[in-house]
């Protein structure tokens, strides 16, 4: 007998607000995060325009020495967890330690300590570079450095799976609760790559805007889209088994229904063509969810802005959902944050709790003109009404498709 998962705590530090409170504000007020990249000098690439995160300080969430061995990616995954552990009420003097695990991904890690320790390798010998350059660089440091920071020692996981990261973590530590193997569990995704060699990588592969104008950057679904922006930040959100949450008197925002994960098995940068695989990912949630494909009437869109993703999402949704397709709300939060890569879903998926709780549906902020192939209903204007479930997508590089259901909560 499988158990039911809520979630009873968030936490997210983003380009459009260092809270869940003030990025669900922002979200609401439709106010997008893109500006002139200021991490580095931009001027002679291709790319200029960045969702950074700003006004961000380790120091306010972690001792000085603990933010000093930490990079930027780890930083804000213990920030957004700080938050979401308050949040949530956890207090781990009263918890088994062992039974509360964290699975939170990163699809990059650290590109600045790679390039910092690079050049030091290059103009001063092998010899000068930092000892902790590894623990620092590699993307399962922010699951380890959340764990160690929180006293957190159940199933600690990090996975990896492109722009699919955030979505798989949570989906992946869903099925931990659901299991036995954990009552409580730290998901989510982070991600820092405003770096030099990451808006030069991404750009090589034509798969950044270059656009300079921040209202027609992120534009997803609209005929004008010429790629994503990249956005850097964390969500994290705490999941527990029901009867656990009900025991310690938590507040329960909303219950986590279903998970499926699909491979394209087709290519390493474009989703299939036909978008079947991404129609798998959320025909086995919907099963998973044990629900009718009717009852969803929102999905929250990988919706990157890119040409190829959001014309094979559309497709997906089409192919899964035939005629109903035409009744469902379809909008990207990457309109207003950019692409958050490993970070991409998991503060999406907040979104998805933060709009159920609200009974708003955003809107998908520049998106002006319609495209031909493109020809749903990608919420223009914010819609207010109570619904049910959300249906949020993540897919990466790769071929990896991750889709999640999260339902309003009832007993």
């Amino acid at each position: 007998m499988s158990r039911r998962v809520v979630v009873t705590g968030m936490g997210a530090i983003t380009p459009i607000g260092l809270s869940v409170e003030e990025f669900w504000e922002s979200v609401k007020a439709g106010k997008t995060g893109f500006a002139p990249i200021t991490k580095f000098d931009a001027s002679e690439y291709k790319c200029h325009i960045a969702a950074e995160v700003n006004g961000f300080d380790g120091k306010n969430y972690m001792d000085f020495k603990a933010a000093k061995r930490m990079e930027l990616f780890c930083q804000y995954a213990v920030a957004a967890t700080k938050e979401a552990l308050e949040d949530a009420g956890l207090d781990m003097e009263k918890e088994d330690p062992f039974r509360v695990g964290v699975s939170v991904g990163s699809g990059i890690g650290s590109l600045q300590a790679m390039e910092r320790e690079h050049q030091k390798l290059l103009e001063k010998g092998p010899s000068r570079v930092n000892p902790l350059l590894v623990p620092m660089m590699i993307c399962n440091m922010a699951a380890g450095n959340v764990s160690i920071q929180y006293g957190l020692k159940g199933k600690s996981i990090n996975v990896v799976t492109a722009c699919a990261t955030g979505t798989n973590s949570i989906g992946e530590a869903f099925r931990a609760i659901q299991y036995g193997e954990a009552d409580v569990m730290v998901a989510g995704g982070t991600e820092s790559s405003v770096t030099p060699i990451g808006i030069a990588g991404f750009t090589a592969l034509t798969a950044l805007s270059s656009s300079d104008d921040p209202a027609r950057c992120s534009i997803p679904f609209d005929k004008e889209r010429s790629g994503f922006v990249m956005g850097e930040g964390s969500a994290v959100v705490i999941l527990e088994e029901l009867e656990h949450a009900k025991a310690r008197g938590a507040k329960i925002y909303a219950e986590v229904a279903g998970y499926g994960c699909t491979s394209d098995a087709y290519h390493i940068t474009s989703p299939a063509e036909d978008g079947s695989g991404a129609a798998k990912a959320m025909e086995y949630a919907i099963m998973d969810a044990g629900i009718a494909k009717e009852e969803i009437t929102y999905i929250n869109a990988h919706g990157t802005s890119t040409h190829h993703n959001d014309l094979f999402e559309t497709r997906a949704i089409k192919l899964l959902f035939g005629e109903h397709a035409n009744n469902i709300k379809i909008n990207s939060t990457k309109s207003m944050v950019g692409h958050l890569l490993g970070a991409a879903g998991a503060l999406e998926f907040v979104t998805c709790v933060k709009e159920l709780e609200d009974g708003f549906i955003h809107k998908t902020v520049g998106y002006q003109v319609p495209d031909e192939e493109c020809d749903l209903d990608y919420c223009k204007e914010s819609v207010e009404g109570e619904f049910t479930y959300a249906l949020s997508n993540s897919l990466g590089f790769g071929g990896h498709n991750a889709s999640i259901i999260v339902k309003k909560y009832t007993e």
